[in-house]
C-alpha cells in the first residue's frame, strides 16, 4: 500500500477533515489542503495575532485515488493559474486581466474536478503576489515560471473526493509557538519576495505576457510557452 504522511496547520485544534466541508474560494475549491512539510505546517499554524496554533499530522493512502500533479511536465504555470482564476477572489486588477483570465480559464483547465487529489503551488502571500503581477501584465511567463520555482515548500495536497476523505487518517497533533514560527513564516516570504524583486528587475527580452497570450489566441502545446530548464539553472 503506498501512504504518505502530510501535515495541516491551523489556528485551532483540529482532527479527522469532514468531507464537504471548507470554503469555496481556495486555490483550488473546497477542500482539505495539507503539506508534506511539517515545518511550513507550523507557520500556516501561526498568525500576525500570535496566538499558538496546532499542527496536524495525517497518514493518506493513496492506492486507488487520482492524483493531479500539476509539477508533471505535461502541465504548465499556466494550468496552476487557470484554476486559480475560477477559485480565487481576485480583485483590484485592471480591466484588460478579466479578458486574460476568462482566456486561461477557457483554454488552460485541466480537468481538475475529476480527480481525487490535487498537488499543486499554494497561492498564498508571495506565490500570490507573483501570479497577480503575470495576470496585470506586470511580469512575463519566464518570469513567474521562474519565481514560484523558488521552493518546493510552495507545494500543498488539496483533498477533493470523498474517497480521498474516507482514504486519510488523523494520528496526532501538536501545539506550535506562534511567536517562532511567525517569524519564521515573514522570513521566508520576505526572503522569496526578495528574489521576485530580483528576477522582475532582469529585462526579459522577447518574453511572453498574457495580454500577447490573448491576442495571439496561444493554446496549451504551443512551443512558444515552453520554458526551458535554464531558465531555472537546470541542465
Amino acid at each position: 500500500m503506498a501512504k504518505i504522511v502530510l501535515y495541516h496547520g491551523t489556528p485551532e485544534e483540529f482532527r479527522q477533515p469532514v468531507f464537504g466541508k471548507g470554503k469555496d474560494n481556495n486555490d483550488y475549491g473546497r477542500g482539505f489542503y495539507m503539506t508534506e512539510h511539517i515545518e511550513l505546517a507550523k507557520e500556516w499554524a501561526s498568525n500576525k495575532n500570535l496566538a499558538d496554533g496546532y499542527v496536524n499530522k495525517y497518514e493518506l493512502e493513496l492506492d486507488g485515488l487520482s492524483i493531479l500533479n500539476l509539477s508533471d511536465k505535461q502541465y504548465s504555470i499556466l494550468n496552476w493559474l487557470a484554476i486559480l482564476v475560477q477559485n480565487r477572489r481576485i480583485n483590484g486588477l485592471p480591466g484588460v486581466s478579466k479578458k486574460g483570465m476568462k482566456w486561461l480559464a477557457d483554454h488552460f483547465t485541466p480537468d481538475y474536478l475529476s480527480y481525487d487529489i490535487i498537488l499543486g503551488y499554494r497561492a498564498d502571500d508571495s506565490y500570490f503576489r507573483f501570479g497577480r503581477s503575470f495576470l496585470a501584465n506586470g511580469i512575463t511567463l519566464r518570469q513567474l515560471a521562474k519565481c514560484m520555482h523558488l521552493g518546493k515548500l510552495g507545494e500543498q495536497y488539496c483533498l477533493k473526493s470523498k474517497e480521498a476523505f474516507d482514504a486519510i487518517l488523523h494520528t496526532g497533533n501538536e501545539k506550535v509557538n506562534a511567536k517562532e514560527y511567525y517569524r519564521k513564516r515573514l522570513y521566508r516570504e520576505n526572503a522569496a519576495n526578495a528574489e521576485y524583486d530580483r528576477i522582475v528587475e532582469e529585462y526579459d527580452k522577447g518574453g511572453i505576457r498574457l495580454s500577447t497570450i490573448v491576442d495571439e489566441e496561444m493554446l496549451p502545446g504551443d512551443p512558444r510557452l515552453d520554458i526551458p530548464d535554464e531558465v531555472f539553472g537546470e541542465e
